[in-house]
């Protein structure tokens, strides 16, 4: 399929604008903070933002892996780490009126820890400021190092993401060779485990346990079959995973692979409706949607999905559609970011360059940090 041939009508979407969208974009530049959505050209980029949801590039913009479906720069950052940026990734994003946050990284193989700590500390940070804020974090395989994933999940994010990208048969020709589909699946199997021990350990100790999920992701139009596809979800399923996602794949350049297919979007309804069945408790599939894809509803939708609506004004019990459920929960979180993020505006002075307290302690003194060098693997 030649790279510039026409793109179905269904793969067409309208420019992003509106106040929101221009607000949030100008604010991103000020704090200088980086978006995958910006930098990706995600399609989805206007109406995540008017939701309140943002996706966030931590630990650089160099990728230690050379993927052909990605267009992020592969190189070797050799042991570079803003030690700063935990801080201020978590104090940027504090002032912002998002409701949910999706921090993703670049894979580190040059680190120790493939970079986790680092996440975890950014991941801690930003609860400390805003424990309204939902966060998820889509993070690399750390070579299959447990512990790493043990420490990002530790830190609490609301949902541990990490894609297998495309199908088994496929994986060694699409992704980067020191990526595995069963490394991922072994990934977000250890995530949920770990999960499950952390929520059995507050209910032990009297505390409520809050409920944190994992999420994958699949691209399709890339040389993989629908069998294949069905396949991966259940093996997703089998390894505890409670969200996917699965979109048409767009090839970024000639230089990577190309697109073998454009999805129908009835194949699309088709999947989803075979993800629900197999149990996922939320499923997106559909040409544009990505990894991030509205992750706050997302998010909401696997909570309440199942429980009974509640009735609106003037409606029987049991009657009020699930969506305008979900478009009230929504609203209400998106009005306490608001109020939040004004807080904590006000509450951090917009040219202070060192680290106040602020709701929890804040980062350590460069004197108790650990240097970078110590983190290089070599």
């Amino acid at each position: 399929m030649a790279q510039f041939s026409p793109k179905p009508e269904w793969l067409k979407v309208r420019a992003p604008g509106g106040d929101t969208y221009h607000h949030l974009k100008e604010t991103f530049r000020k704090l200088d903070l980086h978006t995958v959505c910006e930098e990706a050209r995600c399609p989805n980029v206007g109406e995540c933002w008017r939701e309140g949801t943002a996706t966030v590039m931590l630990l650089g913009d160099v990728c230690t892996r050379g993927c052909r479906f990605c267009a992020v720069t592969t190189g070797d950052p050799r042991g570079a780490v803003d030690v700063r940026e935990p801080e201020h990734v978590a104090r940027a994003i504090a002032r912002l009126s998002l409701q949910y946050v999706v921090m993703t990284m670049v894979n580190r193989d040059d680190l120790l820890d493939g970079g986790a700590d680092h996440v975890a500390r950014t991941v801690s940070r930003l609860h400390a400021l805003r424990p309204d804020l939902l966060i998820e974090t889509l993070v690399g395989d750390f070579q299959g190092h447990m512990s790493a994933v043990d420490t990002v999940v530790d830190a609490g994010p609301d949902v541990f993401a990490h894609n297998v990208e495309v199908v088994r048969r496929i994986t060694r020709v699409i992704r980067d060779v020191r990526s595995s589909y069963d490394q991922s699946l072994a990934v977000l199997r250890r995530a949920k485990d770990r999960q499950r021990r952390l929520a059995a350990d507050a209910e032990g100790r009297g505390a409520p346990a809050p409920r944190r999920l994992t999420k994958s992701s699949i691209m399709v139009g890339i040389g993989e079959t629908d069998d294949e596809v069905l396949e991966a979800l259940r093996d997703l399923r089998e390894a505890g995973v409670d969200i996917v996602t699965i979109g048409q794949y767009l090839r970024p350049s000639s230089k990577h692979a190309p697109v073998q297919r454009f999805v129908e979007p009835d194949t699309f309804a088709a999947f989803e409706r075979a993800a629900l069945e197999m149990g996922f408790l939320y499923a997106a599939s559909a040409p544009l949607v990505r990894s991030s894809y509205k992750a706050a509803e997302v998010f909401v939708r696997s909570l309440v999905d199942r429980r009974p609506p509640a009735p609106q004004d003037g409606a029987p019990a049991g009657e009020a559609p699930a969506g305008a459920h979900i478009e009230a929960l929504l609203e209400e979180r998106l009005a306490v970011a608001r109020r939040e993020a004004a807080r904590i505006e006000a509450e951090l002075a917009p040219d202070d360059d060192e680290p106040r307290q602020l709701g929890a302690p804040a980062a350590a003194p460069a004197a108790r940090l650990v240097p970078a060098a110590s983190l290089v693997r070599r």
